[in-house]
């Protein structure tokens, strides 16, 4: 037992090391790492209005940077500055596991880099942005992190991004942006200056139970899916013929069981022109066929 911890401390040393000098600390009470060579990720609600974020890297260095992008309803920002000499941190190219290990940083509002030891507790959990938005798909995971962590990275034990560091369930567990291809290309785009796209088919959904619970009331069998409520004229879904009462029960052919899981695959079918959902209107199956065009973000 003592060879295996002493093992797993020399691990975690090494990630440590090799991660740190990438964190860095946003404004007087945030967190972010270096993206790119001179570009740095952080969370959106870490900025403040009318101010040029102030970024304190692990060796105490202190530069003034520039908002590149922001997508607020995302909770995401790019910031521009020189990061002369320090390393980006690595994509992970595996999602997260249930039960994987994880190393979380943070540098609170430039007060020293912090680290810790927890796993992945949730996969494609759900929580609500500061524009009220939801940001769907997230991990949650049990390192613990004080006030001041939100836009640090959370890696694999071989020093790999796995997600973005953002919200705080209470004192509990720590809820971080899926580090995956749908991220990279967000944050590609506001690093370039580019407006948020994101995608939505502009209806309003019931979850599966009450979806069940409305067909039993009507004598149609039980579905998973999501039951549409109501479609906004003129949106994608209108367009596409999606009507109330239609069960939407799989996107680009993955099985749609909860709102934030449609969140999740909306936002990963971001690049397409059209993506095909498998809707049951009363005991009928349907493909509808729905074209994406992104919608800005107006935040």
């Amino acid at each position: 037992m003592a060879g295996t911890m002493q093992e797993l401390s020399e691990a975690i040393e090494a990630v440590a090391a090799k991660v740190a000098p990438s964190v860095v600390g946003v404004g007087a009470s945030g967190s972010g790492f270096v993206l790119a060579a001179g570009l740095v990720a952080t969370n959106a609600h870490n900025l403040r209005a009318g101010e040029d974020p102030i970024v304190t890297f692990a060796d105490g260095a202190r530069r003034t940077s520039t908002v590149a992008g922001v997508d607020v309803a995302g909770d995401l920002a790019v910031l521009a500055l020189e990061t002369p000499g320090v390393p980006a941190i690595a994509w992970s190219a595996a999602p997260a596991q249930l039960g994987q290990l994880v190393i979380a940083f943070a540098h609170p509002g430039g007060r020293g880099v912090r680290v810790s030891l927890g796993n992945v507790a949730a996969l494609d959990v759900g929580f609500t942005g500061p524009a009220g938005q939801r940001i769907g798909g997230a991990i949650e995971h049990t390192a613990p992190l004080r006030h001041g962590s939100s836009g640090g990275p959370v890696t694999d034990v071989a020093g790999r991004l796995l997600g973005i560091n953002t919200s705080r369930q209470g004192e509990g567990f720590y809820r971080a942006i899926t580090a995956d291809p749908a991220l990279q290309r967000g944050l590609e785009r506001l690093a370039r200056g580019e407006r948020a796209v994101r995608p939505r088919l502009g209806v309003a959904v019931a979850p599966s139970g009450v979806a069940d619970r409305l067909r039993s009331a009507v004598g149609l069998p039980p579905r998973e899916g999501l039951l549409v409520r109501a479609v906004e004229d003129g949106s994608p879904g209108a367009r596409a013929g999606l009507r109330e009462g239609d069960l939407i029960i799989s996107l680009a052919g993955q099985a749609v069981r909860s709102v934030d899981g449609l969140a999740s695959l909306l936002e990963a079918a971001a690049t397409s022109d059209v993506v095909e959902l498998d809707v049951v209107r009363g005991v009928e199956e349907l493909v509808v066929i729905v074209d994406l065009a992104g919608v800005p973000d107006e935040d």
